[in-house]
């Protein structure tokens, strides 16, 4: 039997079933999270003729652009910051930072790589030992040394890097206190920016106070994802990150560049179907150059070296420098 309470719930001028179901109050949802959410769980499968379609299309699922040879620059600066971020970690952001910065110098570009990770993994992939560091980015932030002072060089002309250790840790700490905490990196860059075409920053695994740091010095952001569902969803975080900097004062001019697929494995439907999903999200902010799976990648960790040095004739060299040429296109 109804209760009379239940009725008086059930009823009303819309009628009993008519009446909109409320939810529980949030943040809105970015148009990001809600196209994600209301997506379907798989991919339709392509039918044959679609699929030899397919084939005059790059592995977005789109024409692939003309990317012409980049032209060689009369002058150098000022440099265009972009952090590499992405707070799920093991999805490529070290990988790509060092071998997009070689690809790019390989063009002529001057290229700087900041680490912002205390685990120091650019440094280390760059063949120094950060250990055996007696300044890093830590005495940039903290104790106003010249950035001139700390930059080290690395096996690739015009390629310089800013190296970390784990002393960056308690940056993260120590910045609480400071004024404009969030501004210490763009402050410590600043006097490099003139010397270089592009400084690429590694950001560390987390949506914490130096990437924040990373995001408010950046012009635009590069999101390396490996194609996987649960890091398809995690974008969301990012992109509400990204919204809040670019709507505050900290960074208004903030973008994302675009997002690189990275680890993809092209014989499973599962890395097919969650690359349709992010070509429908983010359209044409995704670039068209691939990072697939191969094993030449720990190997270059191994031995020190961007893979555009260690296996230059590779694919996984063609393709860092395939999207450096995207890069240059686009700007």
């Amino acid at each position: 039997m109804t209760s009379p309470r239940a009725a008086a719930r059930d009823t009303g001028p819309a009628g009993p079933t008519d009446r909109p179901r409320r939810r529980a109050p949030r943040e809105a949802a970015t148009a990001f999270e809600e196209a994600v959410e209301a997506a379907p769980a798989h991919a339709p499968r392509s039918s044959a003729a679609s699929r030899r379609a397919a084939q005059d299309l790059d592995l977005t699922g789109r024409p692939m652009p003309v990317l012409p040879e980049p032209k060689a620059l009369r002058k150098h600066g000022p440099a265009r910051v972009l952090a590499v971020c992405n707070q799920k970690g093991g999805v490529g952001k070290t990988t790509t930072t060092i071998n997009l910065g070689a690809a790019l110098a390989g063009y002529g570009r001057r290229v700087l790589l900041v680490d912002v990770d205390p685990q120091g993994a650019l440094s280390v992939g760059l063949g120094h030992d950060p250990r055996a560091l007696d300044v890093t980015l830590y005495d940039c932030l903290l104790d106003d040394v010249d950035p001139r002072e700390v930059l080290l060089e690395t096996p690739v002309p015009d390629l310089d890097l800013l190296p970390s250790n784990i002393d960056l840790s308690a940056a993260e700490i120590q910045l609480v206190n400071e004024v404009a905490r969030e501004q210490a990196l763009a402050r410590a860059l600043e006097p490099l920016l003139p010397d270089y075409d592009y400084v690429l920053i590694d950001c560390q695994p987390s949506l914490g106070l130096l990437t924040v740091n990373s995001l408010t010095a950046a012009d635009g952001v590069v999101i390396p994802l490996e194609c996987e569902y649960f890091s398809l969803r995690g974008l969301a975080l990012l992109q509400r990150t990204i919204d809040k900097l670019r709507r505050s004062r900290l960074n208004p001019r903030l973008e994302i560049e675009g997002v690189l697929v990275t680890m993809y494995d092209q014989r499973t439907l599962h890395s097919r179907e969650v690359m349709t999903r992010l070509v429908e999200v983010f359209d044409d902010k995704v670039f068209h150059t691939v990072i697939k799976r191969t094993v030449r990648f720990p190997e270059t960790t191994v031995a020190g070296l961007p893979i555009t040095e260690y296996a230059p004739s590779s694919e996984g060299a063609e393709a860092y420098r395939q999207l450096a040429r995207e890069l240059i296109a686009h700007d």
